[in-house]
């Protein structure tokens, strides 16, 4: 199947839920991406700072990007002027530089707070007592042009369905004990970004407000 027969596919198997669709496309050429744009796809996903800024010069300004790989601090420079949402923030010090980018930008940046879920050594993020701690900081409260708009997660890469949904279960809980502490008097704080190609389908069901996914609109990427 083509690039748009795959994403009017997702689309109307969302049908009219309000989850948004991210297509991920890190490593795809800008020809993919224009492809996906015809569709009227509008949300990009990217992994790598230099990857994205190259695509943000090519590509039409109407795109909404976002970073969803993890971000060293001494890179936000680079795409604070017109990135629409980070959802790989995982330490106060990054969040600080969000907001002194974003101040020099004169913008407000979304973000989003990456906690980690996985079974796994290898993913980044904040664990629930971190993120916590984050939240109740004095350095926290002085950050007045980031907006933290929820939280992302990324579950452990396995085909034990049961330990996924717990994962994502576990996440939406969280989300939930965070609106109710921090966030009850902001309407934006309302995005739960959990689900990719294999797991997606889980996330939904579990509460997911964004899915990421790559290969299921894009095709696997071919080896050289």
């Amino acid at each position: 199947m083509s690039i748009a027969a795959n994403i009017s596919a997702i689309k109307e198997e969302l049908g009219n839920s309000e989850v948004k669709l991210i297509a991920v496309s890190k490593t795809k050429p800008v020809e993919s991406i224009i492809e996906a744009y015809g569709t009227g796809q509008r949300i990009f996903g990217e992994n790598m700072v230099q990857e994205l800024v190259d695509k943000y010069e090519k590509l039409p300004k109407d795109i909404e990007w976002h970073l969803i790989g993890h971000l060293q601090s001494n890179k936000v420079k680079y795409i604070a002027p017109f990135i629409s949402m980070i959802h790989s923030v995982d330490s106060i010090k990054l969040l600080q530089e969000i907001n002194k980018q974003a101040v020099k930008n004169n913008r407000v940046i979304d973000c989003l707070l990456q906690i980690y879920i996985a079974d796994e050594d290898t993913k980044y993020g904040l664990d629930f007592s971190e993120a916590i701690e984050l939240l109740r900081s004095e350095e926290f409260a002085a950050l007045k042009n980031i907006r933290i708009r929820g939280v992302m997660g990324i579950a452990t890469l396995t085909d034990n369905q049961r330990m996924i949904r717990e994962e994502f279960y576990e996440l939406k809980t969280f989300f939930s004990g965070l609106k109710e502490t921090f966030f009850r008097r902001d309407s934006h704080f309302n995005e739960i970004s959990m689900g990719m190609s294999g797991d997606y389908k889980i996330a939904i069901e579990q509460g997911s407000t964004m899915i990421r996914l790559g290969s299921t609109l894009f095709g696997t990427r071919s080896k050289k």
